[in-house]
């Protein structure tokens, strides 16, 4: 039998490792006891082995291979095992109807081989190996034909100017069928080196992790992974394996070149900035890491192996940068026909324009060709304009930085360009923050009839609807941030909301939009603003929480003034605390960004709480120092008048500190992430430990305002978890079984049970408009009406009902006061600002990226 080449180069490697990539789930397994032990070590040997066998599997007859990659091993190994039968691959992000009209491939592979038929209906060209989309973020069937020669002598290139060597190990952070991620596998398993499959983003913890146990020498980045290291504080990072990062994709601002060279150089691994295209298999230039910070604007020499001409620009007097070498494509495709087409292209013409500097360096100056980056992806300007004609628009496209501008002229339009913008980022495949439209009566021209560029990338953008304006400045006003801060894709979570800002939030949103979805919390600013105003028969619909809060907040004054005696408002108040925080904090955010929204609702409850204990220290001894620190309850004194007045915020700032840093841990939070409410229940049975011991149950009136409330805590936050009537059905079972006996009175217990039961079971309630806004009020100041009614309502003697008016009053008032001084003195941090300025663009990059949409 005949040993393909391919296999024959893995087998010379033998027992070397080729690939690290994740072991398949088991049913029955736990959780990995470390991150080494969460991965399948793959030799080249038996990578080899696997490789045969696909192409065995694909018989002896050469075809069309059509391949739907991710990082994974499956997907390396048909691609390699496809090239091994002398096939022919067409490797995406996935099998469009688009590319199977245009291609009909022979065989489809979206995780399983299909054969469509057993012989080819294709004319191959023999020298014809791969197929490569140049522009599918726009869905063009337009492919880049590459030969094996070409895929061999490009891997050489960049395997011999990184000084790739068998004790290298990269982290496959680019897709598989992006051609930049592509040729870190090429270059790797060229000299024998060792690739970790993951599609970890580099926001995740457990990627770092990875790289540090795995002893990862390299990774690819793109200009949007370098935001990404920026937000995760990859400059604090000790990675004593870490040789080099590469960086491709699209243009890297000068001074962020500078800064990572700079990094690089003191942390002791180097920063290649690179330039290619798929027309060259990948590369074409490199910049030596010695000077990049003092040239961070070159793309530096070619590759060896090419060269570069630099050739003139009709009627212009710029000059075009040409490539030549072994790596430039065959040539493209537009059609199955084209399949059998040999060389086409000798030389290929970048569409940039450049010089060179005296220094022998290359530098892009401009661009001629139709083609923006923006975002990461590879937008075709001229078949994004035919797509918006065919959409009943007429526009001129073109980009601004990282913004694609779209001016389009005003008779077919409504809506202050929203129309506009939604078809472009449903054509183009960029989010709507990344559109610019401009509406004009007629599109600007040059005296030869082309459009005028320079003045479409001046035209002022198109005023939002009413409706974007007033969502987005509701947020803003709501959570204290800039306005520039909200973009359409922010979440009321991405923008750090939790519950101390959920109920002015919702309160006015259901004012704006008229009725309020319960998953609200989780929807975007555009979907948001794409909910149609509706209209109520009766009050409005007032989340379940905030009235607990407010119903709460007076039944504890109320008790502890002496208008009655209705106690237990408290544990609820604990429990609908837990709800919150598993709403809140608990999202798919990476978990130092969890960790920082945990932290942050302690925060706002901690210090005010402090800030108003200290201040009380200067003209009265009703508190002591144990109590600004809100450790009253574990450092004592346990005897003093006023040892049990701060007892809830003490545990519940206790509570949400504990629960953040415990998912901080990677295994609890990948158990957590893995099915939420098991984790929750967990939680909700070692948390009960502490209402049951040895010898008998614990009483209220031992331990009634004790830590060891935390089951209530962990009721709420397996209730919010809860997806099932089954899931709610055992909550509510073990709260019903678990609450009599705990207190002192079966009064207390009714109304705890009453008010648990209304928290697990109807997300929101609709009570009169009125009644809404006052519940609303008094929820959102119930920390400084606890935190003030101490010395309030004494004030008033016997007057009780006016006590109880006057501390709800200056609650609020002092709700009111801190709010507007917390916006006004900007205690947004500007870290805070900075990584929301990111998140909208960080989550739609990794969401595409995921769903195979990032190409070039």
């Amino acid at each position: 039998m005949t040993i393909s080449p391919i296999v024959a180069h893995l087998r010379s490697f033998d027992d070397r490792i080729a690939v690290l990539c994740p072991r398949p789930p088991s049913a029955g397994v736990t959780a990995p006891n470390s991150v080494a032990d969460d991965v399948r070590r793959v030799t080249y040997a038996q990578l080899a082995t696997l490789v045969e066998e696909y192409a065995a599997r694909l018989g002896s007859h050469r075809r069309l291979v059509a391949l739907a990659a991710r990082n994974d091993i499956g997907s390396l190994v048909a691609y390699l095992g496809a090239l091994s039968a002398g096939c022919v691959v067409l490797l995406a992000a996935e099998i469009t109807e688009e590319l199977l009209g245009a291609y009909d491939p022979d065989v489809v592979d979206a995780g399983e081989p299909i054969a469509r038929r057993v012989h080819s209906a294709h004319d191959l060209h023999p020298d014809l190996a791969l197929l490569l989309s140049t522009s599918g973020s726009t869905g063009s069937p337009k492919l880049v034909r590459l030969s094996a020669a070409n895929l061999l002598s490009n891997a050489s290139a960049i395997a011999e100017y990184l000084s790739i060597g068998r004790d290298d190990r990269a982290a496959t952070t680019l897709p598989l069928f992006y051609c930049y991620g592509l040729s870190v596998v090429h270059s790797h398993l060229l000299r024998g080196a060792s690739l970790l499959l993951t599609e970890r983003s580099v926001l995740d913890d457990e990627f770092w992790d990875q790289v540090r146990v795995h002893r990862i020498t390299s990774f690819a980045t793109v200009p949007y992974t370098i935001d990404l290291l920026d937000r995760v504080g990859f400059g604090r990072m000790r990675l004593p394996d870490l040789r080099y990062i590469t960086q491709a994709g699209g243009r890297l601002a000068p001074q962020r070149v500078r800064d990572y060279a700079e990094l690089g150089a003191r942390s002791g691994w180097d920063f290649f900035v690179m330039y290619g295209q798929t027309e060259a298999t990948a590369r074409m230039a490199y910049l030596p890491p010695h000077l990049a910070a003092a040239h961070p604007d070159c793309i530096g020499v070619p590759i060896p192996g090419g060269r570069f001409t630099l050739e003139k620009v009709d009627d212009d007097s710029a000059e075009e940068l040409v490539y030549h070498g072994p790596n430039v494509m065959m040539g493209y495709a537009q059609s199955s026909a084209d399949l059998a087409l040999g060389h086409t292209v000798e030389a290929l013409r970048t569409g940039d324009l450049a010089r060179r500097t005296s220094d022998g360096l290359y530098q892009v100056v401009g661009r001629r060709s139709r083609f923006a980056k923006i975002f990461g992806l590879r937008i075709d300007l001229q078949r994004l304009e035919s797509r918006m004609a065919a959409a009943g628009f007429t526009t001129s496209c073109t980009e601004s930085g990282d913004h694609l501008v779209v001016a389009a002229e005003r008779s077919a339009i409504v809506g202050a360009g929203s129309e506009v913008t939604a078809a472009a980022a449903r054509l183009s495949g960029l989010p709507a923050a990344a559109i610019r439209s401009c509406l004009v009566d007629e599109l600007p021209r040059l005296a030869n009839g082309k459009p005028d560029y320079p003045t479409i990338r001046n035209l002022p953008t198109a005023a939002p609807p009413a409706t974007t304006r007033n969502i987005r400045a509701l947020y803003a006003d709501a959570l204290g941030l800039e306005h520039a801060l909200i973009r359409p894709d922010s979440t009321f979570v991405d923008l750090g909301g939790n519950s101390l800002t959920y109920i002015t939030t919702s309160a006015r949103l259901e004012r704006a939009l008229g009725r309020l979805p319960t998953d609200w919390p989780a929807l975007t600013v555009a979907e948001l603003e794409r909910i149609p105003r509706g209209t109520s028969t009766f009050g409005r619909a007032l989340d379940t929480s905030t009235l607990l809060r407010a119903v709460g907040i007076v039944l504890i004054l109320g008790s502890h003034i002496g208008i009655y005696r209705l106690w237990g408002g408290a544990h609820v108040l604990l429990g609908a605390a837990g709800f919150n925080f598993a709403r809140f904090a608990m999202s798919a955010a990476p978990r130092a960004e969890r960790l920082r929204h945990g932290l942050r609702t302690a925060a706002l409850i901690a210090i005010p709480t402090a800030c108003w204990v200290a201040l009380t220290l200067t003209f009265s001894d009703y508190y002591s120092w144990q109590n600004v620190l809100l450790l009253n309850k574990i450092l004592g004194p346990q005897d003093s008048d006023t040892a049990g007045h701060l007892w809830f915020i003490e545990v519940l700032v206790l509570f949400i500190v504990a629960a953040a840093l415990l998912v901080r841990m990677p295994l609890f939070d990948a158990l957590e992430r893995r099915d939420p409410f098991w984790f929750a229940m967990a939680l909700v049975v070692v948390t009960l430990l502490f209402r049951v011991q040895p010898f008998g149950l614990y009483s209220a009136h031992d331990v009634p305002f004790s830590p060891l409330a935390c089951w209530f805590f962990a009721l709420g936050w397996a209730a919010a978890k809860a997806r099932t009537i089954w899931q709610r059905l055992l909550v509510s079972a073990i709260m019903l079984a678990s609450v009599p006996g705990y207190f002192d009175g079966p009064d207390r217990e009714r109304l705890v049970m009453a008010g648990l039961l209304l928290l697990f079971w109807l997300p929101a309630v609709r009570v009169p408009a009125i009644a809404a806004a006052v519940a609303a009020v008094l929820a959102d100041s119930s920390l400084f009406v606890y935190l003030l009614h101490w010395q309030v309502y004494p004030l008033f003697g016997q007057h009780h009902g006016a006590a109880l008016l006057a501390s709800l009053g200056a609650g609020v008032l002092a709700t009111s006061m801190v709010t507007g001084l917390r916006r006004r003195s900007g205690l947004e941090s500007q870290d805070f600002r900075r990584r929301l300025l990111r998140q909208s663009r960080d989550q739609y990059v990794s969401r595409n990226r995921l769903a195979g949409k990032v190409i070039e």
